[in-house]
């Protein structure tokens, strides 16, 4: 198993057969069923699945602190399917019967290995991260932008935990703030706006939407960091005063271009790197290059 088998989107290949996988809570996390498929060989691996856990009792009661339900790819589209961590996937392989695993074994040690590596070495986490994105249809100048992002919001979200905030639900209202004097809309009126469901709105924004998603969070890590912002209350403060200087940028640019930052496109039917390639060609067509 080395990363030339690797899809890098959604899939992963142990000799010859698919895994579905998805990134959840910093590492991968692998479809249960897949893995129970190919050490067994059997034609339904659901239901095997299902006698494990009637056949033993210490599997079935820890089975809901190994495996979460994640939206993954699937034939029919997306779908929620019970999932493993490398640490669920060796539980599961214990109640499994069989010589395949040893060599399974093996391998998600190599990928535990490869995890604590990128944790040694952030740079190897980045270089994957932007395997994946240019494997999905991203341009090179989009993903740089992207990665920038999740680190300013990395160091954001940092700074609201060392302000005592630590719940999701905090965090979803500062972002909301923050959003909405950027861009005049939450970030679920924006993915309702450019049609999107359970995808990563960030992954459908073009190169000035993210430029100014930073520019709103990086003022906004600024300014709560000026004012030793505090508590919920004075971040939210902070986090509309990050947006706002984000949202007078973004106001001067429309006025002066004539043109909106906000857009419904997204990259849903057609990959990034497509419409960029076409919007460049107009933009020369039109100025007779």
């Amino acid at each position: 198993m080395n990363k030339e088998d690797q899809t890098e989107n959604a899939l992963i290949v142990f000799q010859g057969k698919q895994i579905r996988r998805t990134w959840f809570n910093d590492e991968w996390w692998f479809a249960a069923v897949d893995i129970v498929e190919i050490l067994t060989d059997s034609k339904d691996p659901n239901g095997y699945l299902k006698d494990m856990r009637r056949r033993d009792g210490s599997f079935s009661q820890g089975w809901g602190q190994i495996a979460t339900p994640l939206s993954i790819d699937t034939p029919g589209g997306k779908q929620r399917v019970n999932c493993v961590s490398t640490k669920g996937a060796f539980r599961l392989i214990q109640s499994i019967p069989s010589k395949k695993a040893e060599p399974f074994k093996q391998w998600l040690a190599l990928v535990g290995y490869e995890r604590i590596k990128e944790i040694q070495n952030p740079e190897l986490a980045q270089k994957r991260m932007k395997e994946i994105y240019a494997a999905k249809g991203y341009s090179n100048d989009w993903v740089e932008k992207r990665v920038r992002g999740i680190a300013v919001r990395d160091e954001l979200t940092d700074e609201w935990k060392k302000r005592g905030l630590i719940t999701d639900r905090e965090y979803a209202i500062l972002t909301a703030e923050i959003s909405k004097a950027t861009f005049g809309i939450t970030p679920s009126e924006y993915k309702k706006l450019k049609e999107l469901k359970k995808e990563n709105l960030r992954d459908h924004m073009n190169d000035l939407e993210l430029i100014f998603t930073m520019l709103g969070e990086a003022s906004t890590t600024r300014i709560a960091r000026n004012k030793d912002a505090q508590g919920f209350i004075e971040n939210k403060g902070a986090a509309n005063e990050g947006g706002t200087v984000a949202g007078v940028a973004r106001k001067e640019l429309e006025k002066r271009s004539n043109q909106s930052v906000v857009t419904s496109e997204n990259y849903l039917g057609k990959p990034e790197k497509e419409k960029r390639r076409r919007l460049e060609k107009r933009g020369n067509e039109e100025n007779g290059a």
